[in-house]
């Protein structure tokens, strides 16, 4: 269908601008999931449906749909998340939220029924900052959430996870009810920034992504022994602080080794005070690698490296699990699709795998699925200085929009 209705480019960037005036500040993006700026961020997206005519649905899971209706179906869904990081970037999640909605306005505004209906989805809780638990909405809309995961979650200020998102009226033993959705779609179209440096390294203003890498995020917990810093002799102490700190550093040349990427964000001391050996400090790591086997090995060889570096200070260490997900390949033939839009559009075919988690991985397995990427300047993200130069957001806006309209009209 030649005369398919085209995005608006620019539009959407004037969206997505808003959104950033509403629920950020001078320390970035405040839409943090379940909290007040994420509500406003889902506020203003409900404002910009409304001028179309159509209004959102909330699942159990907290996703919010919107449907608009074609000739026929599966459905085509479109989407992203609308949450961030505390202090994120403007364009994370958002630029796909509001990409989808282009798409999906391009469609209404133009009087001509859609010969596919299209879902535009805002998964709840993709980033998982407040709880440790990543594609929170996707995954259980997807069927590979286990409520038990955040029965007993805590976020910073000690509230449990059940209690915060009732308050969001999202149950949290009913949320794998939101299954119940994927059986209405055909497909599955995301579009990102790329949050990393490649694409602006090569030149390439939007790109097909080939699918995610797999993630092992895990919790260790070291037991020292809390002693006086002033009259413990350094060979007498037990100390769990040096132990967690010497473990992060082997935990970066194993990363190295295996070609993946290794990350301890989270650490934390008890009696955490100046004057007192640390006995005992928690660690959340997380190892990933697009293989599969490197990622086995590389966490194998975490375990083997907190253990040791525990040991060598008579120290003792326990574990948890806190999330994990396999490398996923997106559709060889969506790819190869969202390639040609790329390519149409920007003047390059360019593929390349992602290392950061998107909710693409949660429809994959389940639905054909694709994502196109906008360049990162310098590769940076999830902070303020997050940015994209406009010819680049425009050219990759473009790409999806013609990608979307690719598979809305499609025969099959």
């Amino acid at each position: 269908m030649s005369d398919a209705p085209a995005i608006d480019a620019e539009r959407v960037i004037a969206d997505l601008r808003e959104l950033a005036r509403r629920t950020s500040d001078e320390a970035g993006a405040q839409r943090l999931c379940w909290a007040e700026g994420w509500r406003s961020a889902r506020d203003f997206l409900r404002e910009l449906l409304a001028e179309i005519g159509l209004e959102p649905e909330i699942d159990e899971a907290g996703n919010a749909w919107v449907y608009l209706a074609g000739a026929r179906e599966p459905a085509l869904a479109v989407g992203s998340h609308l949450d961030s990081v505390p202090g994120g970037g403007w364009l994370d999640g958002a630029l796909g939220v509001m990409g989808a909605l282009g798409a999906v306005r391009a469609w209404a505004e133009s009087g001509v029924q859609p010969p596919r209906t299209v879902a535009l989805v805002d998964w709840a809780d993709e980033e998982g900052a407040r709880f440790g638990r990543s594609l929170f909405g996707s995954s259980a809309a997807a069927g590979t959430f286990d409520p038990a995961e955040l029965a007993n979650a805590r976020d910073a200020e000690g509230r449990l996870a059940p209690g915060v998102l009732a308050e969001n009226g999202v149950e949290l033993d009913r949320a794998l009810d939101s299954r119940s959705r994927l059986g209405r779609l055909g497909a599955y179209l995301e579009l990102h920034i790329e949050q990393g440096p490649v694409l602006e390294a090569e030149g390439i203003k939007a790109a097909a992504v080939s699918g995610c890498v797999g993630v092992e995020r895990l919790r260790f917990e070291i037991t020292g022994q809390v002693s006086h810093a002033g009259t413990t002799p350094m060979e007498a102490r037990h100390d769990a602080g040096l132990a967690a700190a010497a473990a992060a550093l082997r935990i970066e040349g194993i990363a190295i080794e295996q070609r993946g990427v290794a990350t301890v964000g989270e650490m934390d001391f008890e009696p955490g005070i100046p004057t007192a050996v640390a006995g005992r400090a928690s660690m959340v790591v997380d190892l990933r690698n697009r293989s599969t086997e490197a990622l086995a090995r590389m966490l194998e060889s975490t375990r083997e490296a907190v253990s040791a570096c525990a040991a060598e200070r008579g120290c003792e260490v326990s574990e948890e699990p806190v999330w994990r997900i396999e490398p996923i390949a997106f559709d060889p033939e969506l790819v190869a699709d969202a390639r040609d839009a790329c390519e149409e559009v920007a003047g390059t075919a360019y593929e390349l795998p992602s290392g950061a988690l998107h909710d693409a991985a949660s429809m994959a397995p389940h639905v054909p699925t694709a994502m196109v990427f906008s360049p990162s300047i310098a590769g940076v993200s999830h902070a303020p200085e997050e940015d994209t130069a406009e010819p680049d957001l425009i050219a990759a806006i473009e790409a999806f929009g013609a990608l979307t309209n690719s598979r809305i009209t499609t025969a099959s």
